[in-house]
């Protein structure tokens, strides 16, 4: 019995320090699976992709990209909740699907916090406001003026209801006292694609999904959100610079359902971050219209405690309702 009773205490002491089965079997012992709550092409599953293939070496594992889409990126989200905190379930996030959806909806179903383990922050993600060529508009201003000349009949498509992409347009409106009509579309690469051809009049759009059709002179940046340029366009002014009062930035970043053992979740948070602070992992998150960061997991939970509530501020000058 004593004997038994031992094996009991050690067990039970195990499952509290968080050194449960998975760092037993000396973590980790199978493939690791990345959640994507949106379709492929967008900018959270191309950086994904690029945090997949670092961490599969570091990690002597491979690294499976799953994309979940729908819902504002809810199916996606719920389904790295409802997963088992044992290490080898991780899930993008960004500042709209994790903190923005709490305001956007009545009974959403998880919290940042309280249902997640924060592993790091990514990097800061500015977006910028894209029109096509064919409107022959420069600024922001420019952009003003032909919305007012033409009310009710101007689009901007967002990457989701409720999205960052969703109020910054929402903001706009807001500020230059627009009728523009919303459209939201199941992420940022249809959205781009519709705009680029015209379906839709502009969007405040993430560059790592524009950043190809810019190029190509298929869309035109006007501005930036944020306090900063973005060095891959130093050209292109920020809202504020216009005078647009949007210096709100979001952000891209890493969880993990919560309770996943604590060494785990530092250990992969330390991997990415190596990464991602390299001069190449700068350069690669510039080429995807990210200021590359990289944070402990106490760091992150941190910001995400400062930037909830002003996000809620933004959602409610929205003018927009819980769903």
């Amino acid at each position: 019995m004593i004997p038994a009773l031992k094996s009991i205490l050690l067990a039970a002491l195990l499952a509290l320090t968080g050194l449960g089965p998975a760092m037993a079997q000396e973590w980790p012992a199978k493939p690791i699976r990345i959640i994507v709550p949106y379709p492929p092409g967008g900018q959270t599953d191309i950086v994904a992709r690029w945090v997949g293939e670092k961490l599969s070496p570091a990690l002597g594992q491979p690294v499976i990209i799953e994309n979940k889409p729908g819902a504002q990126a809810i199916i996606g989200i719920t389904a790295a909740k409802q997963s088992p905190a044992d290490g080898y379930t991780f899930v993008f996030v960004n500042s709209s699907n994790i903190i923005i959806n709490k305001f956007m909806y009545r009974k959403l179903g998880y919290d940042a916090l309280t249902d997640f383990e924060p592993v790091t922050q990514i990097g800061i993600a500015a977006l910028g406001l894209v029109v096509p060529p064919a409107l022959g508009l420069k600024s922001v201003d420019d952009f003003v003026q032909y919305a007012k000349r033409n009310p009710g009949k101007v689009t901007f498509a967002s990457f989701g209801s409720g999205s960052s992409s969703h109020l910054y347009g929402e903001m706009l409106k807001k500020i230059a006292k627009l009728d523009m009509v919303h459209v939201a579309y199941k992420g940022a690469g249809p959205a781009v694609q519709d705009i680029a051809a015209g379906n839709a009049t502009m969007g405040i759009q993430d560059y790592a999904s524009t950043a190809a059709m810019i190029q190509a002179g298929k869309l035109v940046p006007l501005a930036t959100t944020g306090t900063k340029r973005i060095p891959s366009y130093p050209d292109v002014k920020t809202f504020v610079e216009q005078g647009y009062p949007m210096d709100l930035a979001g952000w891209v970043a890493f969880m993990a359902p919560k309770g996943t053992p604590r060494p785990i979740v530092e250990r992969v948070s330390r991997e990415i971050n190596k990464a991602i602070q390299t001069p190449d992992g700068t350069a690669k998150m510039l080429q995807y219209g990210l200021i590359a960061t990289g944070t402990t997991p106490a760091e992150f939970g941190e910001i995400i405690r400062k930037d909830t509530p002003v996000w809620e501020e933004a959602f409610k000058a929205s003018g927009l309702t819980p769903e």
